[in-house]
């Protein structure tokens, strides 16, 4: 347990420009609060202790206003930023390094008991106010971007914006067996809200392509029209010559 709070602790540090020194972590981060709470929460939940294990988590989302059900599976190095607002069902599945922002739901849309939350994978960022809902598998390396509603699942390094949630990029980016998402560091593309400087709305995307699509239409139009003024114009040379011959 120890471990894992220093873990939880170096990760912000990591990932949080504003944080300065470990003191200032511990006293000062209510994701950092929460999560340790939580890891507390969740060793009574799996020893059957769920009344007591309840009666903490609601303590928690009292003091930090992060709300984590008991049963809520988290990984290593949890990174929740601000925190107000954010929501983690019961049955949700949370990888290694992912890093989630202030107003997430990590929601279910059934009353059906059972899985009926997300898993999330490893090295996945979730964007301030998103909402991931239903029992669906988010790949690792996944970026959502804030605000965007996701209820289907999202395949490995790719980035989703939206309402509902469509991916904007795809990374090709390998691999690596022997730092699976250890670390987010410098070197590491790092975006808040899970956008880039060069991904956009899809909805743009699209009114972009189709201005795209009417530009080559133009051009293959004016090509055809050029095309047809040369076959008449050589057609009128050719009917000109006999009269020509004839004189």
């Amino acid at each position: 347990m120890i471990k894992l709070l220093r873990e939880d602790i170096k990760s912000v540090l990591q990932r949080d420009p504003a944080a300065r020194n470990v003191i200032e972590v511990v006293f000062n981060y209510p994701g950092v609060h929460a999560i340790a709470m939580h890891r507390i929460a969740h060793a009574m939940w799996k020893r059957k202790l769920k009344f007591l294990s309840r009666v903490l988590s609601n303590l928690n989302r009292f003091l930090t206003g992060i709300e984590i059900h008991p049963g809520a599976i988290v990984g290593r190095r949890f990174f929740i930023d601000h925190g107000i607002g954010v929501v983690i069902g019961e049955t949700a599945v949370i990888g290694d390094d992912v890093t989630i922002y202030h107003g997430v739901t990590l929601g279910g849309t059934s009353w059906v008991k059972g899985k009926r939350h997300p898993t999330l994978g490893d090295g996945v960022i979730v964007g301030a106010g998103a909402k991931v809902l239903g029992p669906i598998k988010i790949g690792n390396g996944v970026k959502v971007g804030s605000n965007s509603v996701v209820t289907k699942e999202v395949p490995d390094n790719t980035t989703v914006v939206g309402v509902p949630a469509r991916a904007v990029s795809k990374s090709n980016k390998s691999k690596d067996s022997d730092q699976k998402y250890r670390t987010l560091t410098e070197n590491l593309c790092f975006f808040s809200y899970g956008e880039t400087q060069s991904e956009n709305d899809p909805v743009a995307q699209e009114i972009r392509e189709v201005l795209d699509r009417l530009l080559t239409m133009d051009q293959k139009l004016e090509s055809i029209c050029l095309k047809q003024e040369d076959k008449r114009c050589n057609s009128n040379e050719k009917k000109a010559q006999p009269s020509k011959l004839i004189n």
